[in-house]
């Protein structure tokens, strides 16, 4: 039960990001608030596309860990078994860039929900 709820609590997240990130694509000038604040205001338009780049990846994470959960995609739980700690990774550096970043407001955010992240990916991989 415990994993189910960690890969909804996961995925909740990423959809959060996702949406943050989708919003970056369509021009919100949020850019204070992302890749170490480098981009104040709008994303120029090739960080544009790098959102929407991200929004992809994000949600194939949010998919794995839906599929290592048993919760859906539930014919991929064989590639999921090993990607899960792709993800498990991905998070730990997310996690780490994001306590080092120079944007306080990057940091004061997106710290927590990149180390929930990290904490719900761990318990459904370790599951």
């Amino acid at each position: 039960m415990y994993i189910l709820v960690s890969a909804i609590a996961f995925s909740t997240l990423i959809g959060i990001v996702i949406l943050f990130q989708l919003a970056l694509a369509a021009g919100m000038p949020w850019g204070s608030y992302a890749m170490g604040g480098k981009f104040p205001g709008k994303y120029p338009p090739a960080m544009r596309f790098t959102a929407l780049f991200q929004v992809i990846m994000l949600a194939l994470l949010a998919s794995i860990v839906l599929s290592k959960s048993g919760f859906m995609f539930t014919d991929w739980y064989h590639f999921a078994n090993a990607a899960i700690w792709f993800v498990v990774i991905f998070s730990v550096i997310a996690t780490v860039l994001n306590i080092i970043t120079r944007s306080k407001w990057e940091r004061r955010i997106w710290t927590p929900v990149s180390l929930l992240l990290l904490i719900t990916s761990m318990t459904v991989a370790f599951g």
